[in-house]
């Protein structure tokens, strides 16, 4: 038994992650939904003994018996009559001392994919849990069967579409792909092979039933024409939008379903990137008597935008959604994380959802194989001095939001020689970054922020104070809890 000191569990607070029981009559029913809801989130903790007073802090009181009470919880959770499956071992659970009495601490880790939806009483459409801020919630069926679906060790990519046909590709698309396979790597081994001999040998095709040749999931949502890949994925949506402000709805816009382009990832990604590298500003380097105009900054925004296409489940609502503002890009795709986003960031695991639409970028050169492609992104904003990119993953419906701010890190610790108008100069920019992030999120809090920013929590309240003394945000709840929005909401939509 060690000594813990509820402060320490602050981190986990703010994020949601951390809930207090009484527990004095018991294990508590509603502890399983938040097993579930841990689970099926990002994971957290539980702790039986503590209460939570009116200012939120956390106290612990005297449990009677805390040896018996994690007996029931054994019991139970190796129950499968109530619970689905037991992600824990003896280590997640154990007997702590905290102002002289004795607490049980559960350490639920986020369950890994083939063990979704963690639920309760044998049904999965009625007893799983998500977590929120709001606390738990029982999952939709949507939900549910996302997870379901991330499940299968198959790749979903390669599912043969039988009800489309080979005319469902836009033939200019593999052409265009075909000369760029022929400049990353000339004289390739499939060069010369026909068009569908070709896709056979991608995984763009394969045999159905009747063995006749058919797209597959990834062939049709990298060559497809858009309103043939709207018959297999009913809210596929592919939306850039450019602003001048936090305020303007769009100044430029590309849109899968304009009918103006083919409307597939392959056409799209190469619409936006050429659109997003000319505001990186390229410095002057010679490789012998050739200028280079490809930077690290822009192979990382090469990364940023592959990977959305990549990991996105393409079955999920609100589609691909993309906003450019002068001093943020944010990078939002249906699904969730399929590993964490700490194992993400950190980097070396992959677990993804498409690998055939891997393959198809790697051929050309584009994205990264090995669960590379979020550390070299961080490693290079933290290479160019730019505050650290925000990496986070939303539910109901499930989305993966990448932030990335697109102005270096000026430094808040000027010297005073440089004068007021320079020190004002910089913070007005600060606080604009803090506009556009409210803008694309809605609610933002202090540590998610302060991040965006690269600033101590104390120097981005002063920035957030300032905010909402001029009118243009609000503050909502106290101390850890507080939430920041615009004052005035952005009629963007994420359409």
């Amino acid at each position: 038994m060690t000594m813990l000191n509820l402060n320490e569990l602050s981190t986990y607070r703010e994020n949601n992650r951390i809930e207090a029981k009484r527990a004095l009559g018991g294990l508590p029913v509603s502890l399983w939904e938040t097993y579930s809801a841990f689970a099926n989130t990002q994971g957290g903790c539980i702790l039986l003994g503590v209460e939570e007073l009116p200012d939120k802090t956390l106290k612990s009181i005297a449990l009677p018996n805390p040896e018996q009470l994690i007996a029931d919880f054994w019991a139970t959770i190796n129950n499968h009559q109530k619970v689905s499956v037991n992600i824990l071992t003896e280590k997640h659970v154990c007997i702590e001392e905290v102002d002289g009495n004795r607490i049980v601490v559960i350490d639920i880790p986020r369950a890994n994919r083939r063990d979704k939806p963690v639920y309760l009483k044998n049904n999965p459409m009625t007893g799983a849990y998500r977590r929120n801020g709001e606390g738990d919630y029982r999952c939709t069926k949507e939900e549910v069967r996302a997870m379901m679906s991330d499940q299968a060790d198959i790749s979903q990519d390669l599912r043969v579409l039988e009800q489309l046909s080979l005319d469902s590709f836009d033939y200019d698309t593999i052409r265009r792909y075909r000369i760029r396979l022929q400049s990353s790597h000339p004289r390739h081994v499939w060069e010369n092979l026909e068009d569908v001999e070709f896709l056979h040998k991608l995984g763009c095709v394969g045999r159905g039933e009747n063995n006749d040749l058919y797209p597959t999931a990834a062939g049709i949502l990298m060559f497809g024409q858009e309103y043939e890949i709207v018959k297999e994925f009913s809210d596929y949506f592919l939306d850039y939008q450019e602003h001048d402000d936090e305020t303007t709805r769009w100044t430029d816009r590309v849109i899968s379903s304009s009918g103006e382009w083919s409307g597939n990832i392959f056409d799209f990604y190469y619409r936006v990137y050429n659109r997003i590298a000319q505001e990186v500003k390229t410095p002057f380097k010679l490789e012998g008597d050739s200028r280079i105009d490809d930077t690290s900054m822009h192979e990382a925004l090469r990364e940023a935008l592959a990977n959305a296409l990549i990991h996105a489940n393409y079955y999920g609502r609100r589609g691909i959604v993309i906003h450019r503002r002068p001093n943020l890009l944010t990078i939002a795709n249906p699904g969730g994380m399929r590993i964490s986003i700490e194992d993400a960031v950190l980097g070396g695991l992959s677990d993804p959802r498409n690998p055939t639409l891997i393959k198809l970028f790697n051929l050309i050169d584009i994205g990264e194989r090995a669960g590379s492609g979020l550390p070299n992104i961080f490693a290079v904003w933290n290479s160019q001095n730019w505050p650290e990119p925000i990496l986070e993953e939303q539910f109901e419906p499930e989305r993966t939001i990448l932030s990335l701010a697109l102005s270096p890190q000026n430094g808040d610790n000027m010297s005073v020689n440089n004068g007021d108008k320079e020190r004002a100069s910089i913070g007005t920019a600060k606080k604009k970054v803090v506009l556009e992030y409210l803008a694309e999120h809605e609610v933002g809090k202090t540590s998610d922020i302060s991040r965006l920013l690269a600033l101590n929590a104390s120097r981005t309240r002063f920035y957030l104070k300032e905010l909402v003394a001029e009118g243009k945000i609000v503050a909502e709840g106290a101390n850890r809890n507080r939430l920041y929005r615009l004052k005035v909401q952005d009629n963007d939509t994420d359409a």
